[in-house]
């Protein structure tokens, strides 16, 4: 279970954030729930966390009733639960769940890469390597995992859907929750940063066919550890 902290630190980002966008999401359900996923992908809020509602629709700045929509919205995707006696907390992930994710990702990832958009931003898969370096030299394992999501977003986005990037979003969220079940998750992300250098460099170069065949080898494996590490 995360410490408060981790939802305190959730809440000020959201209060900010609402600060200087002036409310945007006051009507929308939708956009609310973007809210909460985001701050469960960048890692804030953690497997257990309950969330209360009205710190939460006050810092997103939302009516409850619109909150609560969209708290609907993301039990329906996984990413949080309802529990007796507890309210909507954010949910703790299985094994199958690691399966799960894992197959649609090995769809949805390749494809992307090899049949994506030749005017995509192949320069963001290079700033997510160059995050991530950044952060490994830093020793903040929490930020390695961030940049590695920001690089499967990256890949994702070289599709040009809007449909794939917001599925994309779901798959990370639940991503995130399978890190924090881990006992060393530095041991875990430090290896795939070289890996996601190697893909990011075929890109450039024009080779997305041995890209796409690296990366789904990379997908393949790294489901592999997540399953051990999590265990039956």
């Amino acid at each position: 279970m995360s410490s408060p902290t981790g939802l305190d630190a959730a809440l000020a980002t959201l209060d900010d954030a609402r600060r200087r966008h002036r409310a945007v999401m006051s009507t929308s359900a939708d956009r609310a729930a973007k809210a909460v996923r985001d701050q469960v992908v960048e890692g804030l809020l953690r497997s257990g966390t309950r969330l209360p509602e009205e710190r939460l629709a006050a810092a997103i700045g939302v009516s409850r009733n619109t909150l609560r929509e969209a708290l609907s919205q993301l039990v329906a995707e996984r990413i949080l639960v309802r529990e007796p006696n507890r309210g909507v907390v954010v949910a703790t992930p299985s094994v199958d769940d690691v399966r799960d994710v894992y197959r649609v990702r090995r769809i949805i990832e390749p494809a992307a890469m090899r049949e994506g958009r030749p005017t995509g931003d192949v320069a963001a898969l290079a700033l997510a390597v160059d995050e991530g370096r950044v952060a490994d030299a830093a020793g903040d394992v929490d930020a390695v995992a961030s940049a590695n999501q920001h690089f499967h977003r990256a890949v994702v986005a070289l599709a040009g859907s809007p449909r794939l990037d917001a599925q994309m979003d779901q798959l990370l969220a639940e991503m995130r929750l399978f890190f924090h079940q881990m006992v060393r998750p530095d041991q875990f992300h430090r290896p795939y940063l070289e890996q996601n250098s190697d893909i990011a460099e075929l890109v450039l170069q024009g080779d997305r066919a041995t890209a796409a065949e690296l990366l789904a080898d990379y997908l393949a494996g790294a489901e592999e550890e997540l399953v051990e590490a999590l265990g039956p």
